[in-house]
């Protein structure tokens, strides 16, 4: 825990800032700053949520944290406060806070489990509804700042994408019925907060494919596959976001010293034969017809939760520059090698502990999944030629 506060420190502060005084007073204020503030946390008892509030718990510019979830976790020296962040009452547990931090990420299945699909469409709708009303809340309650989580998707993986792309590139990715969806009304509803709510500033953090302990999403199953799938003719780029990294970011945010929209993740990218060396995985090679009809009949027939359009994330850039933080002072401490050696932890973790029980192929992703039901059918086809050679 100590590790994430000092780097939160450190990225907070940069190298100029003067050296603060830690020592507190008994109400938790710094002695004789006034300008200290009060964050609020939502999903504080676990993840990224219950990582961020001990890194702001002790900061010298943060005076108290308000710990927000639907059960108490076991973070000491935070105010908890305990329920379901969909309830109106929630504009009553923020009042007298400077920032709320809603640090639930997206596309990331219950506390590291896999789920089914139905399950994945009602998180969906959670994460949105729960997104609508912190931004009201806060407006009500007075909150002068909200920050909340999306991804670096939401740019769009294109073969024209320029490497890296701009924080203020347009948002280009179009809803597929995937967790994409969700991303995307995350957006809309920040944008609408800032015009309906002028008082209320807005930022929102957009990280590359997330990878470390907790994790569990449709990138990190693409691992899972017995082979790494690409596309014929492609130019896959992999770029990866720690969540240590990931919630350095979001104090950065908490605190002030980034707004609007900011990309987080690892420094430039790794190649397709980087990422098979890191990952001690050798691809499968479909021409593209190939491979995104066949990742389309499996999602019709629901074999997959992913859509065909999912593949082209594996398959061409959306690299992102973390300009912002870096002004701030930002550092990540993970490169892409290390969080893809992080995510590949996680995957062999996940799979000592059987995470994965159901439907292997349906949380394999759109590439895992056509990986699979390919190679079993290559398998099914030499079965039957020896057949009929013997």
């Amino acid at each position: 825990m100590d590790d994430h506060r000092n780097r939160a420190d450190a990225a907070v502060q940069g190298p100029s800032a003067p050296v603060r005084s830690r020592r507190r007073t008994a109400a938790g204020r710094n002695d004789g700053d006034r300008r200290a503030l009060v964050v609020a946390v939502t999903g504080a008892a676990s993840g990224v949520g219950h990582a961020l509030s001990a890194a702001l718990a002790d900061h010298p510019d943060v005076r108290r944290v308000v710990a927000v979830d639907d059960h108490r976790g076991s973070l000491t020296g935070v105010s908890w406060k305990v329920l379901d962040v969909r309830e109106p009452a929630l504009v009553q547990r923020l009042a007298g806070c400077d920032v709320v931090v809603h640090a639930v990420l997206p596309d990331v299945p219950g506390h590291g489990t896999q789920t089914r699909h139905g399950d994945r469409d009602l998180a969906q709708a959670r994460l949105v509804d729960g997104t609508r009303t912190v931004l009201t809340a806060a407006a009500a309650a007075g909150v002068g700042r909200a920050v909340l989580v999306s991804s670096a998707m939401v740019y769009g993986a294109s073969r024209d994408n320029p490497v890296p792309l701009d924080e203020a590139a347009p948002i280009r990715a179009a809803a597929d019925g995937s967790a994409l969806d969700g991303l995307l009304e995350i957006e809309e509803l920040a944008a609408r907060a800032r015009s309906v709510h002028p008082g209320l500033s807005v930022t929102v953090l957009r990280p590359a494919v997330l990878a470390g302990p907790g994790v569990d999403s449709d990138f990190t199953r693409h691992f899972v596959a017995p082979r790494l799938l690409m596309v014929k003719d492609s130019r896959p780029h992999w770029q990866f976001c720690h969540v240590d990294d990931l919630v350095s970011a979001l104090a950065l945010a908490a605190l002030g010293r980034v707004e609007g929209a900011v990309a987080v993740g690892s420094d430039g990218f790794l190649t397709q034969a980087e990422v098979e060396a890191i990952a001690g995985l050798r691809r499968i090679e479909l021409p593209a017809r190939m491979a995104y009809g066949t990742a389309e009949r499996l999602h019709r027939l629901g074999v997959t939760a992913a859509p065909a359009s999912q593949l082209a994330y594996t398959a061409e850039p959306w690299v992102v520059a973390s300009t912002r933080l870096r002004e701030a002072g930002w550092r990540p401490v993970h490169d892409n090698a290390s969080a893809l050696r992080s995510l590949m932890e996680e995957n062999a973790r996940n799979a000592d502990l059987g995470i994965r029980h159901f439907g292997r192929d349906a949380t394999l992703g759109a590439a895992g999944a056509t990986v699979a039901v390919l190679g079993t059918a290559a398998v099914v086809r030499q079965l039957r030629r020896q057949r009929r050679g013997g």
